[in-house]
């Protein structure tokens, strides 16, 4: 089985999924990485060159062309917008959303044009948080509330949410 760690950036999907990998003795994909390999481009320079719409697109084909098993997958925040891509993901395994409040998303992110993060023209951080949080729920099959905890206490949290699958 798969395990698929959304949420928005700086939630912890990297971190805390590749704890997970370690735990389970599961591998660790970062979709981010293979756009990166598979393009020869950083981040935020698909974005400056494709724009948002392009990259989503290439974020969505490469998600929804995985074919893993007994994997973490931790795509990139906006993997929310792309629905097939989505879909893709449940059908091969079981989808977190790691829940971040907006301040602590805020403290962590630091630079959002580095980070790649792709932020529709006009919006802030917090209009994309506002939408991407009902997005997140509409996909998770299980959602981790971070407050106040540990990466650690996620991950046993995570443990004993999957030994009753």
């Amino acid at each position: 089985m798969n395990i698929t760690m959304i949420g928005m950036p700086a939630c912890g999907k990297s971190t805390i999924g590749v704890m997970l990998a370690k735990r389970f003795g599961m591998s660790f994909v970062d979709i981010d990485i293979l756009i990166q390999e598979k393009t020869g481009k950083l981040l935020k320079e698909i974005i400056a060159s494709e724009g948002n719409d392009g990259f989503l697109k290439i974020e969505g084909d490469i998600a929804a062309e995985l074919n893993v098993k007994n994997s973490i997958i931790a795509p990139g925040g906006s993997i929310c917008y792309e629905d097939w891509a989505m879909e893709h993901l449940k059908a091969i395994g079981r989808v977190v959303y790691l829940k971040i409040s907006y301040e602590e998303m805020e403290k962590r992110i630091g630079n959002v044009v580095d980070r790649g993060v792709a932020i529709p023209e006009g919006y802030t951080l917090r209009d994309l948080y506002n939408e991407r949080t009902a997005l997140y729920e509409k996909y998770a099959d299980v959602t981790i509330d971070e407050a106040g905890k540990t990466p650690a206490e996620i991950v046993n949290e995570l443990k004993l949410w999957l030994e009753k699958l």
